[in-house]
C-alpha cells in the first residue's frame, strides 16, 4: 500500500466546471494521493490528453496520471447544461467521500462546486455541502469559515434569508459557533491562542441600542462569558471597520453573523483563490470559494488555483490532526 495520504476530491456538478479542474490536478507533483471522484468517461472528456487510472487503494499511481474513483453519471452531461437527472450522482459522490473519510481510507475529503439548484430541482432539498456534511455525520453544529487575502472569516449563520438571521443567532448558537471556531483554530491551524474578532450585527454594531440591540442582549454576553473562560475575543465590532487592515492586523479570524456580512471583503480580496473550510467535522472538508461557472464549463479556460489551495489546505489540516492525535 502506498505510504502516502489519500485525498478524495469530488469533482462536482457534471455541467460545470469541476471536472476540468480536477484534471488539472494530474498535472503537479503533490505530498499525497489525490483520488478525483467522477464518472470516468466524463473525466475523460474534459481531460483529453490526461492519463487517467483506476482507483486502486493498494497500488501506487504513476507520476502525472489522473487517479480516478469511477462513480457513473445518472445521464449524459452537457457541458454548461444542467440535469436534474445527474443530482444523485452529485450527492453519491459526496457519500462515497465522505464514507471513506469516516473509515480512515481517505484522509481528507476536497470538494468542486456543485448547483444548489438543479438539486433541488430533483426535488431533493439540499442548501449546501456544508449542512449537508453536517447532517450526514451526525454533527449538531458546524461552522462554514472561508480563508484567502490574508483573512480567515467564518460565520455564524450561513444559507439563510436575510430576514431569518437575526432570530438565528440566539446565544446558544453563537456560544456554540466560537467555541468550535476557536477549537478548531487551536486543533486544525495551529494556533495556540486564537484571537477572533467579532463582528455586530446592526449597522455601528447598534450604535448602544439605538440602532437594534442585538449586540447589547446577545452577542455582548456570550462574548463576556467566554473571556471569562480564557478566550481572546474582540467586540462586537461595526463591520463596516472591522475589515480594515489595521483592526484585522489583531486577530486571527473574523466572525461574522451572516453570509453577505463578511464574504464579500473576502472574496473581493481572494477570489479564485479561497477556500471554504467546514469546521466542527470529524473529518477534514475544504472546498473551492466559486460556484460551477457554467459559463466556462468545457471552455478550458477555467482557473484551479482555488481548488489547488483547496487541496493544500487539506493537507495541512489533516497533517495537523495526526499530529494532535486525532484520526484522519
Amino acid at each position: 500500500m502506498s505510504a502516502l495520504p489519500i485525498l478524495a476530491v469530488t469533482s462536482g456538478e457534471p455541467a460545470g466546471v469541476g471536472p476540468e479542474l480536477c484534471a488539472q490536478l494530474a498535472g503537479r507533483p503533490w505530498p499525497v494521493r489525490p483520488v478525483v471522484l467522477g464518472d470516468r468517461e466524463l473525466l475523460r472528456a474534459r481531460a483529453p490528453g490526461v492519463p487517467l487510472r483506476e482507483y486502486d487503494r493498494d497500488a501506487t499511481p504513476a507520476p502525472g496520471t489522473l487517479e480516478v474513483l469511477h462513480v457513473p453519471l445518472g445521464a449524459p452531461a452537457v457541458p454548461g447544461r444542467l440535469d436534474p437527472a445527474n443530482a444523485r450522482y452529485v450527492l453519491a459522490l459526496l457519500d462515497r467521500a465522505l464514507a471513506g473519510c469516516v473509515g480512515g481510507e481517505f484522509a481528507a475529503m476536497v470538494t468542486a462546486p456543485v448547483h444548489k439548484g438543479v438539486i433541488n430541482e430533483a426535488g431533493i432539498p439540499f442548501s449546501g455541502h456544508t449542512e449537508y456534511l453536517a447532517e450526514h455525520t451526525g454533527t449538531p453544529r458546524v461552522v462554514m469559515m472561508l480563508t484567502g487575502g490574508g483573512m480567515r472569516v467564518a460565520l455564524a449563520t450561513t444559507h439563510l434569508p436575510l430576514a431569518a438571521v437575526p432570530a438565528a443567532i440566539t446565544p446558544a448558537v453563537l456560544e456554540e459557533t466560537l467555541r468550535i471556531l476557536h477549537h478548531d483554530l487551536v486543533a486544525h491551524f495551529g494556533i495556540a491562542a486564537p484571537r477572533i474578532l467579532v463582528a455586530g450585527l446592526n449597522p455601528h454594531a447598534g450604535e448602544g441600542g439605538h440602532m437594534g440591540r442585538e449586540e447589547i442582549e446577545v452577542i455582548g454576553p456570550v462574548l463576556e462569558k467566554l473571556r471569562g473562560e480564557g478566550m481572546s475575543l474582540v467586540g462586537p465590532l461595526p463591520a463596516d471597520t472591522l475589515f480594515v487592515p489595521h483592526t484585522l492586523a489583531q486577530g486571527d479570524a473574523v466572525l461574522a453573523m451572516y453570509h453577505d456580512q463578511g464574504l464579500p471583503v473576502l472574496k473581493h480580496a481572494s477570489f479564485g483563490g479561497g477556500v471554504n473550510v467546514t469546521l466542527g467535522l470529524p473529518i477534514v472538508r475544504t472546498s473551492v470559494d466559486h460556484g460551477t461557472a457554467l459559463d466556462l464549463a468545457g471552455t478550458g479556460r477555467a482557473d484551479p488555483g482555488s481548488l489547488f489551495t483547496a487541496l493544500e489546505l487539506a493537507i495541512d489540516m489533516a497533517a495537523a490532526r495526526s499530529r494532535n492525535g486525532t484520526p484522519a
